[in-house]
């Protein structure tokens, strides 16, 4: 089954800017994010989809998922592990270049 849903996502990808288009949506956005997802595709030999899925993978081997929200329980994720785990390396990297102490206040 995973074989065969394989391109799935492309494909799925590609109907969503023509639909918004069949909609009345706004056709400049469609043709911009079409071009782009395309121009990716053909110079790095991966979908955006795939670079996310493969960004995941790098930074969350173990898909441990955590919450987002600490008082919302329906928000764990493997996205929010990846950001949480942004977030404390960034914070370190100002603390670091600004010598601030505090910085959690």
């Amino acid at each position: 089954m995973v074989i065969f849903l394989n391109g799935c996502a492309e494909t799925i990808a590609f109907f969503g800017p023509a639909s918004s288009i069949v909609s009345g949506g706004n056709i400049v956005q469609s043709s911009i994010t079409s071009a782009a997802n395309y121009g990716i595709k053909r110079q790095t030999g991966k979908s955006p989809i795939e670079h996310a899925v493969s960004y995941a993978k790098e930074n969350n081997p173990d898909r441990k998922k955590e919450k987002c929200l600490d008082f919302v329980e329906m928000t764990s994720s493997e996205v929010c592990t990846i950001a949480k785990k942004k977030v404390a390396e960034i914070k370190i990297k100002i603390k670091e270049k600004y010598k601030i102490k505090n910085f959690d206040r």
